[in-house]
């Protein structure tokens, strides 16, 4: 495993790598071909935070993590990971049983036609939408305790989507014309 280690805010000691590449190391057991991994660990206020990603075989896995001690978000990244490495592989083995199972029926049963189960919406939901400015939305989400509030902009006259950012802070989805 090939593993890139970058601090942002702050130095990297050598011990501090050294842990890094050892934790990540005990991944290496899940994969055949070598892989990459991007780490970035960052301070902010007392937060320090640790993100991992990588990349294997056209797929994507992260994680993200802090705690007020690096080493204590190196251990709980590398646990997510794990969880997730194993959640997929466990997909995995299942399609492939599936697989192996409905082949061996379509030998013994020819197959009929079957519909797919898709996605349904199984509740809808109304309301009026009265305009407000931007700070009446913020408290009108937070009252609710939502993490997202959909709202008519007063200034802009438009719908627009206020959501609750991971930081703490807020986002404002408009739409483009």
């Amino acid at each position: 495993m090939r593993i890139n280690v970058r601090g942002r805010n702050m130095n990297i000691t050598p011990a501090l790598q050294e842990y890094v590449v050892k934790r990540l190391n005990r991944l290496d057991k899940y994969f055949n071909s070598p892989i990459e991994a991007q780490v970035t660990l960052s301070v902010i206020r007392e937060d320090h935070i640790v993100e991992v990603t990588i990349s294997m075989d056209g797929l994507l896995l992260r994680g993200e993590e802090a705690t007020l001690d690096m080493y204590a978000s190196i251990d709980l990244v590398v646990d997510k990971l794990e969880r997730q490495i194993h959640k997929y592989k466990t997909k995995i083995n299942r399609k492939l049983r599936q697989k192996g199972i409905k082949g061996l029926n379509e030998k013994l049963f020819p197959p009929q036609e079957e519909e797919e189960a898709e996605p349904v919406v199984v509740k809808n939901k109304r309301f009026v939408i009265k305009p407000m400015p931007l700070e009446e939305a913020i408290l009108q989400m937070n009252l609710l305790g939502h993490d997202f509030f959909v709202f008519n902009n007063a200034d802009t006259e438009e719908i627009n989507v206020l959501y609750r950012r991971k930081d703490g802070n807020y986002g404002l989805i408009e739409s483009a014309e």
